[in-house]
Parts: structure tokens; C-alpha cells; sequence
């Protein structure tokens, strides 16, 4: 990899990933459905869901996260091809949540992309969801309250 171009992209792509994350922990849905193109598709068969363009994800991310208690997903980054202004790659995923209704669980999955280059930048025209890991046992845990979420950790790592 010599190309100044090819490292660019890798480093916009890997930004994009990062940005996924973020906006699903954040829950901010207009960033998250911006991640996208405007002709995009996410599916996640397992759950199972199909959006289609920029305002079903935004929609649908609102529909999802409204039945969440907590959530926390941590993206490790997998493979990436670049072929011109289009590229495949895979983000690799843990997840734990616990939903309004007390279920609650654990999963790995694996994001199967599509990346396209836009105007915006790099945008992912496609993300495949594929659950290959849940573990559906109760989570002992809990999330911190109000206070703890808007002030951070404390100095010894602790909300609070």
C-alpha cells in the first residue's frame, strides 16, 4: 500500500466505522442515517429488519433504540478492499443491551459492508448485520442513573 490516495481512503473509511459506533451510543439518528447514502440498505436479518434510504434508518434507529434500557457496542475493525470508489469491507462486533421489558443479553456480530465515495465523502451504501453469538442469559448489571451518564466517569473511573 504506496498509494497516498488508497491510505486517504482506508483512514476516511475507518473514520466512518468509528462514526457508526458513536452515533448508535450517542443515539443520534440524524447523524447515523447521514453515515449513509441516500439509496443505502440495512439489514439485519436476525432481528429481522430491512431499511431502505437515509430516512428509514433514521426511523428505524429511533424504533430500535426507543426499546433499549442501555446499550453498548464495541466495533473492532475487520477487513477492507478498495476498488476505486467503491469498497467491501467487515467491522466486527460486541454488543450488550438490556431492553425496556428486561430481556437482555450479549452478542458478537459481523457487519458484511459496502462503501461508496461521495461528494460527502465515503458513505456505506450497504451494511449486513450477522448475529454469530447471542447469549440471552439476564445481565446482572445496571446502567448508572441520569447524573452519572451526563457527568462522565469520576477521577477513579467510577461514575459519578
Amino acid at each position: 500500500m504506496n498509494d497516498f490516495q488508497e491510505i486517504a481512503d482506508r483512514v476516511e473509511i475507518e473514520a466512518l466505522r468509528a462514526e457508526f459506533t458513536d452515533a448508535v451510543m450517542m443515539r443520534d439518528r440524524s447523524r447515523l442515517a447521514a453515515l449513509f447514502t441516500a439509496d443505502a440498505v440495512l439489514r439485519m436479518p436476525n432481528v429481522p429488519v430491512e431499511f431502505i434510504g437515509r430516512e428509514e434508518i433514521r426511523a428505524g434507529g429511533e424504533r430500535l433504540q426507543s426499546q433499549w434500557d442501555f446499550f453498548v457496542q464495541n466495533s473492532h475493525p475487520g477487513t477492507l478492499r478498495i476498488d476505486g470508489d467503491t469498497a467491501t469491507g467487515r467491522t466486527y462486533m460486541q454488543e450488550v443491551a438490556r431492553l425496556l421489558d428486561g430481556r437482555s443479553g450479549m452478542n458478537f456480530a459481523v457487519y458484511h459492508d459496502t462503501y461508496r465515495r461521495t461528494p460527502e465523502g465515503w458513505r456505506f451504501a450497504e451494511r449486513v448485520y450477522e448475529v454469530r453469538y447471542v447469549d440471552t442469559t439476564p445481565l446482572t448489571g445496571s446502567a448508572p442513573g441520569p447524573d452519572a451518564q451526563a457527568h462522565g466517569p469520576g477521577p477513579t473511573g467510577s461514575a459519578g
